[in-house]
């Protein structure tokens, strides 16, 4: 019973990752895309690059949350010392890249929202009330 559940819980693991790896690579051919379509339309401003890294970004975290739910699946049947010292070391380094990313992101969001002037942008002519 013991090692169908190590086995079970290991298929769920292996299921998890592999969610992870699609996820990230979605996210990899997403900013590929928009990265050659902002190149290819002229638009190399900042902000143009910058929404392709944010939504890039977003997808690194959803990755890295399923990777460490992956590690955490793997690791909760019969763990040894050695498996919780992995795991504690994979926690911290995934976290920290989790904190830095989405702070990264936030601040891109909080800097990249454009202030509203009252005037459109385009025409630069006030907003009708």
């Amino acid at each position: 019973m013991d090692e169908t559940f190590k086995s079970f819980a290991g298929f769920i693991a292996l299921g998890v990752e592999a969610a992870a790896t699609l996820i990230i690579a979605f996210g990899a051919l997403e900013a590929l895309y928009g990265s050659i379509h902002v190149i290819a339309r002229g638009l190399t401003s900042p902000g143009e690059r910058r929404q392709v890294w944010t939504r890039f970004a977003g997808w690194l975290l959803l990755g890295l949350e399923f990777e460490l739910a992956a590690d955490i699946v793997r690791t909760a049947i019969s763990p040894s010392w050695n498996d919780i010292g992995q795991l504690a070391a994979i926690g911290v380094i995934r976290t920290f890249l989790n904190y830095f990313l989405e702070k990264d992101v936030g601040e891109s969001k909080h800097t990249s929202a454009p202030a509203s002037s009252g005037k459109d942008d385009a025409t630069n002519r006030p907003l009708a009330a």
